[in-house]
């Protein structure tokens, strides 16, 4: 008696663990950072200031038709400029990436559109990519400030950058 009890007990463990991997729905949060480019060059420096209240933009759109967007989610950033966000399902057949909206403030508003930043913006929402954590955390995104602050020619030949952010050659 007691043998048959923990077989019917055994198999209602797994039955239960069984149904409830079934029906899990993939979660992701989508974490990062924006900031005010002060030197015009896409990178962060210590002359970057980040942006509380900046809008950021979540988006996957399938690989096959990057019209049908699959997923679409706004967030504000925090005081430090840091943002997070949820993201439900697998998105493995979709190209996500976080873009910018809006910036708090006019005089760093300007969002380089080049296509190379678009790649570094690109998060992958799948667990069949080998990572094990549900945290994504995406690249700092940031904005270009209407005119260079003055440190930042001193702050380039620091780093050994030219102001177009190429490596000076000697």
């Amino acid at each position: 008696m007691a043998k048959s009890t923990i077989i019917i007990l055994a198999s209602a463990i797994c039955f239960l663990s069984f149904l409830g991997s079934a029906l899990a729905v993939d979660r992701f949060v989508v974490e990062g950072k924006v900031y005010c480019d002060t030197c015009r060059i896409q990178f962060l420096t210590k002359l970057s200031e980040y942006l509380p209240g900046a809008t950021v933009r979540v988006e996957c759109k399938e690989a096959e038709n990057s019209k049908n967007v699959t997923f679409q989610k706004d967030v504000v950033t925090d005081a430090r400029g840091d943002y997070k966000v949820q993201v439900h399902g697998d998105h493995e057949q979709d190209l996500c990436e976080v873009v910018l909206v809006k910036s708090p403030r006019p005089d760093c508003a300007e969002i380089d559109r080049e296509s190379h930043l678009q790649q570094a913006a690109r998060i992958s929402l799948t667990k069949n990519n080998g990572m094990l954590s549900s945290v994504r955390q995406a690249n700092p995104l940031g904005f270009l400030k209407k005119e260079r602050l003055p440190g930042c020619p001193e702050l380039l030949l620091e780093l050994g950058v030219n102001e177009d952010g190429t490596p000076i050659l000697n």
